[in-house]
């Protein structure tokens, strides 16, 4: 599996508590899961505009989306609403939520079994 990250923090490798370096996507390579950490809804919206081509190519593709936690008291204008309304505006649907670590909070996107064999 190859995977894509995109504005993750830097202490990334440490959150997932094993070794992925093997499985990054360089530069040419098509992924097989992003996962993308925002701090607003005008990156968010931004970032998944570039990820369309990825959708199309792979509809099979895992996007996960990791936000700040209303906890974190860090400033940010998005939410677990604003990514899911956005997701089923946008032709997928989110499947699964959990807390990546004591600040970022996590949904998980995909393309819709129906949609899959559509794209």
């Amino acid at each position: 599996m190859k995977v894509l990250l995109l504005n993750e923090p830097d202490n990334y490798f440490e959150l997932l508590e094993t070794n992925i370096n093997d499985q990054v996507c360089t530069k040419n390579e098509r992924p097989d899961l992003v996962h993308l950490f925002v701090k607003s809804k005008k990156e968010f919206e931004a970032e998944m505009k570039k990820l369309e081509s990825f959708c199309k190519k792979n509809p099979a593709i895992i996007i996960w989306v990791s936000w700040y936690k209303k906890s974190a008291k860090m400033p940010t204008d998005i939410t677990e609403d604003t990514i899911r309304n956005y997701a089923l505006k946008n032709g997928l649907v989110d499947v699964k939520v959990c807390a990546v670590s004591d600040i970022w909070s996590g949904l998980k996107l995909v393309v819709p079994l129906v949609k899959r064999n559509k794209i």
